[in-house]
């Protein structure tokens, strides 16, 4: 596993627990039996792009994109080039009703990332085509882990929660010392349902202002 280091020392009793282990077999023979998602060297790529002591706002996510070419280990986010998954496509109208920004045309939330916003999702890989293929293997317990790390932070974090699964893990979060923000998931199902108006870009950057931290520029 090649986490960046200051996230290691913060998860390397996971790698040490009977699951991790299970859940790895698992994932390799997976990859030896077909296709995968994202590729191998992307899966831990949130971590990579957004150090630990840089975490600012926590973006999460369910499990990645099972098409062909979409996966690049960031919730949510597709590889520039790539047509717009139809949750991003919400994501960025919302985007522009609530900041009254052109919505980008690529779907790389690289420069989220890079300005602190931790994209994660709860289930790190999937097989091809075959949506929540990799649910209850044993990431879950992982990416908890990776919230409870950051719920520890003496800084103040945004974590925006959005839909069912999302809102779930709010009990991993100490609201007295973090903002949650959260609403129904930006899918086509459900944002009509209560994520389109939502505005939780201008709320995430009223929430970090209100503690003296820099707003993101979305």
């Amino acid at each position: 596993m090649n986490q960046p280091t200051d996230w290691r020392p913060l998860l390397e009793a996971q790698t040490k627990k009977p699951y991790w282990h299970d859940l790895i077999a698992f994932v390799n023979s997976e990859r030896a039996a077909g296709k995968v998602f994202p590729k191998g060297e992307d899966v831990f790529k949130a971590l990579h792009l957004t150090p630990y002591q840089d975490v600012r706002v926590v973006i999460l996510g369910q499990d990645p994109y099972h098409n062909d070419g979409q996966a690049m280990g960031l919730s949510f986010s597709v590889p520039k080039g790539e047509k717009l998954p139809p949750s991003l496509q919400n994501i960025y109208k919302e985007l522009a009703t609530d900041l009254g920004k052109t919505p980008p045309t690529t779907g790389d939330l690289t420069h989220w990332a890079q300005q602190g916003v931790l994209l994660l999702n709860s289930v790190l890989t999937v097989q091809a085509h075959q949506a929540a293929s990799h649910q209850g293997k044993g990431w879950e317990t992982f990416t908890d882990a990776i919230l409870k790390a950051v719920n520890d932070k003496p800084d103040h974090v945004v974590f925006i929660l959005w839909g069912g699964f999302a809102r779930k893990k709010k009990v991993l979060i100490d609201t007295s010392k973090h903002t949650v923000i959260e609403s129904a998931h930006p899918s086509p199902l459900s944002s009509y349902a209560g994520f389109f108006g939502s505005k939780p870009f201008s709320k995430t950057n009223h929430a970090l202002q209100a503690h003296n931290q820099k707003p993101i520029y979305w």
